[in-house]
């Protein structure tokens, strides 16, 4: 596939203060690990490629285990995931198949069980920040650099 556009310089000051927003996010107290997570189960619902590479390569540098990125897409089924991360990644999936979940109160109340209402809008901003970027990469067709 032959990318066809590239935002970042077609409107580089949209793009631009989406990655601003998406600075503010990494510097908001949102755990990175879980940011991570949410960033990369977000991507793999929308088939992001770009963005699936992009978020395992960070979370590897950032020193997160392989093992754990290789089972985010089978999180219900693997032991790798403590219940406030299977909150997330719920909450994750919910927010980002929005139109066919509508956000349940028992996602939601599971995500109060273990995040203060501060880091919810958190994490819920990010996701939002994620899914549009994913919005935007793939109907752009970006995709990730060959080895």
């Amino acid at each position: 596939m032959v990318q066809r556009f590239n935002i970042a310089t077609l409107a580089p000051d949209l793009y631009e203060a989406i990655t601003a927003l998406d600075r503010a996010l990494t510097a908001s107290g949102i755990d990175a690990d879980l940011l991570h997570l949410l960033k990369l189960r977000a991507s793999q619902i929308n088939g992001c490629s770009f963005c699936v590479d992009l978020h395992v390569k960070e979370a590897l540098a950032d020193g997160m285990d392989s093992q754990r990125l290789h089972q985010v897409s089978a999180w219900y089924e693997s032991p790798a995931f403590d219940d406030r991360e299977r909150a997330l990644l719920s909450w994750t999936e919910s927010v980002t198949l929005l139109a066919e979940s509508h956000a349940p109160d028992d996602v939601y109340a599971e995500m109060k069980r273990h995040f203060a209402a501060d880091m919810i809008a958190r994490m819920t901003v990010a996701l939002g920040v994620i899914n549009l970027f994913n919005r935007l990469a793939v109907p752009s067709r970006m995709r990730p650099a060959q080895r």
